[in-house]
């Protein structure tokens, strides 16, 4: 398990080749990347300039290993790196990568989705965007809390 919250730049193929190494029980290893946009979805007509990320140390840290823990507790997993940008980014900069290691694809693929919808809701980020019409804080969208919710937790 590794977390890492930061402001440089991640490299993915070295994660993986680092996640892979000595672990011959792994069968599959399935990994997301997102990337700044240049606009905001909500709102097309904002070209964004960059955007710039905060969090609140300890408190961010903890709820990604709780996240991470859960997929864990959901499905057979040998490995979960979970590295998330802070600070100003730029369009087209990396900002988060989730790599998840099993013995199967289908866990992999399952866990990696479920990590990524409950890191959009429920890791403490706040995200300011700088376009070219001003300043807005992100809030949360509805689709990701729907999203979160079609997972059936129950009273999670």
């Amino acid at each position: 398990m590794t977390i890492c919250i930061q402001k440089e730049l991640f490299d993915i193929e070295k994660i993986i080749s680092n996640l892979r190494k000595n672990k011959p029980t792994i069968g599959a290893i399935v990994s997301f990347v997102g990337y700044v946009r240049d606009y905001n979805k909500d709102i097309n007509t904002k070209k964004l300039k960059q955007m710039e990320l905060e969090h609140y140390p300890g408190m961010t840290e903890k709820a990604l290993i709780e996240i991470e823990l859960n997929a864990k507790s959901r499905w057979a997993l040998e490995d979960v790196f979970i590295i998330h940008r802070i600070g100003k980014l730029l369009p087209c900069d990396p900002i988060v990568a989730v790599v998840v290691a099993s013995q199967h694809r289908k866990n992999a693929f399952a866990a990696c989705e479920f990590i990524i919808d409950f890191l959009k809701t429920d890791a403490p980020f706040w995200k300011k965007e700088i376009s070219d019409q001003g300043e807005l804080w992100v809030q949360n969208r509805a689709e990701d809390n729907q999203k979160k919710a079609s997972w059936n937790l129950g009273n999670e």
